[in-house]
């Protein structure tokens, strides 16, 4: 089984949760495939989908709403999962508008949204006086435990899904 994880992210916290994701894939001996949302060049070629952006403004990255609308069609035949990354510090945020209508259009099995991590050296001076304006706080707020239990719950399912599969076939 192929499984796609493609990730939108301006700084990289989104990168390294899609990274760690695939670690945890791997771990449990299933081929997973990160790359970048503007990197993917099929979805025919998988057997379901992780994607996820990082959150501004409370809203998913341009490119990542683009890439589930565009590929809409594929990605509703496939077991696919959904990812946010991007409230730092210790208040909890609400989910990524978006969330609500890819519920709608996908059938999507699951979704997290996870802390980020802001880092002062990676913004540009515009960013980091909004930064201050919202006073949200610097640091890495990635739980990697959070994570790699998220993609557990993703391994067993995709192996229930294949027993499954094998049974209906004999």
């Amino acid at each position: 089984m192929s499984i796609l994880i493609a990730y939108a992210s301006k700084h990289g916290a989104t990168v390294g949760i899609a990274e760690r994701i695939g670690a945890a894939l791997h771990l449990r001996g299933l081929d997973a495939c990160v790359m970048s949302i503007s990197e993917v060049p099929d979805l025919q070629r998988y057997d379901a989908a992780i994607i996820g952006s990082a959150v501004y403004m409370g809203r998913w990255m341009k490119e990542a709403t683009s890439f589930v609308r565009q590929h809409q069609a594929q990605l509703v035949r496939v077991p696919l999962w959904l990812f946010s990354s991007g409230p730092v510090g210790p208040k909890s945020l609400p989910e990524a508008a978006d969330l609500v209508e890819f519920r709608t259009l996908l059938n999507v099995r699951g979704d997290a949204t996870f802390d980020g991590a802001l880092e002062a050296q990676k913004l540009s001076l515009s960013e980091r006086m909004m930064v201050k304006a919202v006073r949200a706080p610097y640091g890495d707020y990635r739980k990697w435990d959070r994570i790699d239990e998220w993609a557990g719950a993703i391994a067993n399912s995709l192996a229930a899904s294949a027993t499954e599969q094998h049974v209906q076939m004999a």
